[in-house]
């Protein structure tokens, strides 16, 4: 059986907000409930889930439960807090947004690294969305809910965004997205040397089945699992145990090409959640292992930018194409991979 995870904001009959209700898969092993809910609940620590299950928010089949308990299959489970979950309390904020171009039905923003799109738990104050709704009055909303936002990107990876003002221009972007005719490429920095010069990922992408907070691809009789996606790739420079890549999005689900690339065994550089922090390509040498944990330092951050944004404009019909500047962490980090490839012979070590 199928992980569930549902969001609610309703209040039950003790004044607690239910913000995660899971059941446990059948083939579950016996997991201490803490160490399970970290894999399960975005932003959590361990130190957040132990003090919920102090206070008695985390049930089990309905009965409050410590934070050693160890859940087993078909167990449901249910986090509860004292506030709601948020995500429809927006509140506008004064933030500076860099805007690459505007005019009445449409901006388009180039989003710095950490910034968060949309309120969602943990992530209350700061997105992209509280500096929006402060800065325009009526921004029409998405299928989803969320006031002007016709894409997304994630919170550590930065680049264009295009916004729409209007209900219209809503309407007309969301469907060239969904068409697949708007155009975006992403600049990433990848583990290991991609031997072909271009390429295509096809694959499904959904939910990974053990860590809610990661996607995974699904093919053949599981592809069902998952929804359609295509990435396809461009080698712009081989820096020998990375690769500088193009990708231009076919489609836009979820982690897309932190999904693909890692399906095809290049994880994106430093991508923590997908396990591109360790060293992935390489020698054992120290000097080696310290020139990379400098390399982690100057790029705390997967190493992905949304460069190219492209799109018919919903009033004129004009293609509009918008190209943004690699940024400072990811431009540095290049250069210094530039100067170990130079200076080593790399075909001996991997």
């Amino acid at each position: 059986m199928e992980h569930t995870v549902d969001n609610f904001s309703e209040e039950d009959e003790n004044d607690l907000y239910e913000h995660h209700a899971f059941v446990v898969e059948k083939g579950q092993k016996p997991l201490r409930i803490d160490k399970y809910l970290m894999n399960f609940v975005e932003n959590a620590t361990r130190n957040k889930i132990q003090n919920a299950a102090k206070n008695g928010s985390i049930y089990v089949n309905g009965i409050p439960v410590k934070q050693n308990y160890k859940v087993k299959p078909l167990d449901n489970i249910r986090v509860l807090f004292t506030h709601p979950p948020h995500e429809n309390l927006l509140v506008g904020e004064d933030i500076d947004i860099e805007v690459v171009y505007e005019d009445d039905s449409l901006l388009v923003v180039n989003k710095p690294a950490g910034m968060v799109v949309h309120p969602g738990h943990g992530n209350y104050s700061g997105t992209l969305i509280n500096a929006l709704i402060y800065r325009f009055d009526n921004l029409p909303n998405n299928s989803s809910d969320r006031p002007g936002l016709v894409h997304r990107i994630d919170k550590d990876t930065s680049g264009l965004l295009v916004v729409a003002k209007t209900e219209e221009a809503m309407a007309h972007l969301s469907l060239q997205f969904a068409e697949k005719t708007s155009e975006r490429e992403y600049l990433a920095l990848v583990w290991g040397n991609i031997e072909e010069d271009e390429g295509t990922v096809e694959g499904n992408i959904g939910r990974h089945p053990k860590n809610r907070l990661q996607n995974t691809v699904f093919l053949g009789d599981e592809a069902d699992k998952g929804k359609p996606a295509v990435t396809h790739y461009k080698v712009i420079e081989r820096l020998g145990y990375v690769t500088l890549v193009a990708c231009k999005l076919e489609t836009g689900r979820t982690h897309q090409i932190r999904v693909h690339m890692k399906h095809i065994g290049h994880t994106l550089f430093n991508d923590e959640r997908y396990g591109g922090e360790k060293i992935l390509k390489g020698t054992t040498f120290t000097k080696y292992k310290q020139f990379v944990d400098n390399c982690f330092k100057v790029l705390p951050r997967q190493a992905l930018h949304a460069k190219t944004l492209g799109f018919k404009h919903p009033k004129t019909g004009e293609f509009l194409r918008f190209n943004s500047e690699i940024p400072e962490d990811i431009a540095n980090c290049i250069e210094k991979w530039r100067g170990y490839a130079k200076h080593q012979d790399l075909s001996d070590d991997d």
